[in-house]
């Protein structure tokens, strides 16, 4: 596969942050990617270290290192590599299916048909 078409080709992660920290500064780096290891105790080490585990947060970083330098953007992905919330989940209503068959002890008589007057 040829690099040719891909602007960040050659450019290190560790680059990326770094001049996205000193023209942005940590804090407002984490006002516009909102990630945890912008905001809380922050660091080159501890960012890249995130960012290398996590496809979707990288995939912001580097968009917005494009955007800044004025370097073609790529087209939008499909957020499917990224977890969804169990909440934003749809959830499809289960049905009960009603029993027809009656259940029945070793003996032929109805389960706990003594509690309910039918043995």
């Amino acid at each position: 596969m040829t690099q040719a078409n891909n602007p960040l080709h050659g450019i290190k992660l560790e680059t990326i942050v770094t001049e996205l920290v000193e023209k942005y500064g940590w804090e407002e780096l984490a006002s516009r990617i909102n990630i945890m290891c912008f905001k809380e105790n922050p660091s080159v080490k501890s960012s890249l270290k995130f960012l290398r585990k996590t496809p979707w947060a990288r995939d912001k970083v580097e968009y917005l290192y494009l955007k800044a330098n004025k370097l073609p953007l790529p087209p939008p992905k499909d957020d499917s590599r990224r977890p969804v919330a169990p909440h934003a989940a749809a959830k499809k209503p289960q049905t009960v299916k009603a029993q027809t068959k009656k259940s029945t002890d070793t003996s032929g008589k109805p389960v706990n048909a003594d509690i309910w007057g039918n043995g």
